[in-house]
């Protein structure tokens, strides 16, 4: 079933000026499963990380916000996950 939202997500892959992507919503009604989705049928590779479940990850956040700074955080946890078997 193709929901709105996958098209919503899909537009903004599809934004040359794309901003990055928040997605907001109430509890329990499926953004996690719209991301992961999205991620299997639009990207070739795909890291989920948690940062409720990971506090090494949330971490990542702390101090200052400085751009660079959080990707390359983000960038080292995501090579870490991939060499990690899945737990999720």
């Amino acid at each position: 079933m193709e929901r709105h939202a996958t098209t919503a997500l899909r537009a903004w892959k599809n934004d040359p000026a794309r901003k990055p992507l928040v997605v907001r919503g109430a509890r329990q009604v499926g953004k996690t499963w719209l991301l992961r989705e999205f991620g299997r049928t639009d990207y070739e590779k795909v890291v989920y990380l948690n940062c409720q479940r990971d506090a090494s990850l949330a971490a990542v956040f702390e101090g200052d916000l400085d751009p660079e700074r959080i990707l390359r955080g983000l960038a080292i946890a995501a090579r870490d996950r991939q060499n990690q078997p899945s737990h999720d």
